[in-house]
């Protein structure tokens, strides 16, 4: 069964028409997804507590949702998923994160999760990570979230899989992981 929606977000300074975002878009819509790849400026600029909660009201989810996110976006996911009323079908985070990466300031990550309240509320999740990211959101970062939530952690060496220096125009592994 295709399920219903997939919400793409973007990572720290991106938009929705960078990377693989609108290619993986299309990918999904041509499966009978309906999919919204938001864009976010605030993400990783304002502070979670009050960032959250317009991203919590802005879009519908259920348990036919798919959620991606990519670096910033990716580390959104776990404070969404903490806090969303509904367990959804799949979250893939990729180079995604849990604690600081690197020494900037990281708005988009909470004090502290509740690992059993995301664990909840998401019915399968990847953890897509590479062994060398520039922005350190690398497979130690990969492993950390894996350890307290379970799922899949996919290790590849692609860098940050899309950056201002690094082209990634598609993204077959996502295509392949979402049903």
């Amino acid at each position: 069964m295709v399920a219903a929606r997939a919400i793409i977000f973007h990572g720290t300074g991106g938009s929705p028409d960078v990377c693989w975002y609108p290619w993986l878009a299309e990918r999904l819509k041509g499966r009978g997804y309906t999919v919204e790849v938001p864009h976010y400026p605030a993400i990783n600029v304002e502070p979670i507590a009050t960032f959250l909660p317009r991203v919590l009201n802005g879009h519908r989810f259920d348990e036919d949702t798919v959620l991606v996110g990519h670096s910033g976006g990716a580390a959104l996911l776990l404070a969404l998923l903490e806090h969303v009323d509904v367990t959804v079908a799949q979250a893939i985070l990729v180079a995604g994160y849990c604690t600081p990466p690197n020494a900037e300031e990281e708005p988009v990550l909470q004090p502290s999760y509740d690992w059993a309240a995301i664990r909840s509320h998401v019915r399968d999740i990847y953890f897509v990570n590479s062994r060398e990211d520039p922005y350190g959101c690398d497979d130690r970062q990969g492993r950390a979230m894996f350890e307290q939530l379970g799922g899949t952690q996919i290790v590849r060496d692609d860098g940050h899989f899309g950056d201002y220096d690094q082209p990634y125009d598609q993204f077959e592994l996502l295509d392949r992981l979402i049903p």
